[in-house]
């Protein structure tokens, strides 16, 4: 049998905290040889269109996810995809779903996660680039893992900034959960050097985030950059700054413009990109050594995240579909 579900579908089947738990399983069976994640291949479909086939297997939970991403940049920067997950040991069709809610919660959990291992226990000023679905989804997802009191938030339309608001509300009711206090910021440099925790959620191209601005003790997660090798949203100081922490070196070195540029621009080698989120949450990297450390979470995204998503999505029908351990 087969699922098939849609966006109206798939609002509420994957709670948020255990979205949390998933991926932080997931990526610490990534480092300890229990999971595979190959770097996706880039491939032309048209002119400023690009298209990846991600895949990521779980050999715990014996499932594979296979996420077709379209980014169409000629078309107003359109990304569109689809998630396609197997029983990796006979190839059965398990289930298909659209993948912008997937996408939208699974980054964010990845965030929290990433904050979770990274960030100060103190910290309590959520700052965000970028004021859209996402941003709304990382304030929720954060408020799980750190005792964030107030959002300090740019966008570079009121319009945005209005919605972001309505939505937050919105989200507090359904979440029951306390309205933060929050704070429109006139400029990005003014959200950065107010947050304890920073993310960064825009499609940019050219860095909107210096990292002069860093302040002592502060973690990062740098998360809206298409997975383009010519994309960054934060400068070559700001990597060279911090202690950077990436979801997979493989991909962080081929696909993120964050690490192919500021190794281009001398800021910094590639072995500064090789501490995987695994690494530190199985222990076998230190992540924050003290309470000045600035720590950067550089997250380009992964089937595997996707897959963290789609095992739970399973569970409630786990007796009409055959997934191993989940």
């Amino acid at each position: 049998m087969t699922l098939f579900l849609t966006e109206d579908e798939l609002a509420g089947v994957v709670d948020l905290g255990d979205l949390i738990d998933s991926v932080r399983a997931l990526h610490a069976d990534l480092t300890l040889g229990q999971a595979t994640q190959p770097v996706p291949a880039i491939i032309d479909t048209a002119p400023s269109t690009v298209l990846l086939p991600m895949v990521s297997t779980s050999h715990r939970l014996g499932l594979t996810a296979v996420k077709i991403l379209t980014d169409a940049q000629g078309h107003g920067s359109v990304q569109q995809s689809t998630v396609l997950l197997l029983d990796a040991a006979t190839g059965d069709r398990l289930a298909v779903l659209p993948g912008r809610t997937c996408t939208r919660m699974r980054t964010a959990a990845t965030s929290a996660a990433a904050t979770d291992a990274l960030a100060r226990g103190d910290s309590r000023v959520l700052g965000l680039v970028g004021a859209g679905p996402l941003a709304v989804e990382h304030v929720a997802a954060v408020r799980r893992v750190r005792p964030i009191e107030r959002v300090v938030v740019w966008s570079r339309t009121r319009e945005r900034l209005s919605s972001f608001r309505q939505a937050l509300q919105r989200r507090d009711i359904a979440d029951g959960t306390t309205p933060l206090d929050v704070v429109e910021a006139a400029g990005i440099r003014e959200v950065v050097e107010a947050a304890d925790v920073l993310c960064t959620l825009t499609p940019a191209r050219e860095p909107v985030v210096r990292g002069e601005w860093f302040r002592p003790g502060q973690h990062v997660n740098a998360v809206g950059a298409p997975p383009r090798p010519d994309h960054r949203e934060i400068d070559s100081a700001g990597l060279a700054r911090a202690t950077v922490v990436v979801d997979s070196t493989d991909v962080s070195l081929a696909k993120s413009g964050e690490a192919v540029l500021s190794i281009r621009d001398g800021a910094t080698t590639a072995d500064d990109f090789r501490c995987e989120l695994g690494d530190v949450l199985t222990g076998l990297a230190p992540g924050r050594l003290g309470s000045e450390q600035i720590t950067l979470f550089n997250s380009v995204g992964l089937a595997l995240q996707d897959l963290a998503f789609g095992a739970l999505v399973l569970r409630p029908v786990a007796g009409t579909v055959r997934v191993k351990g989940g």
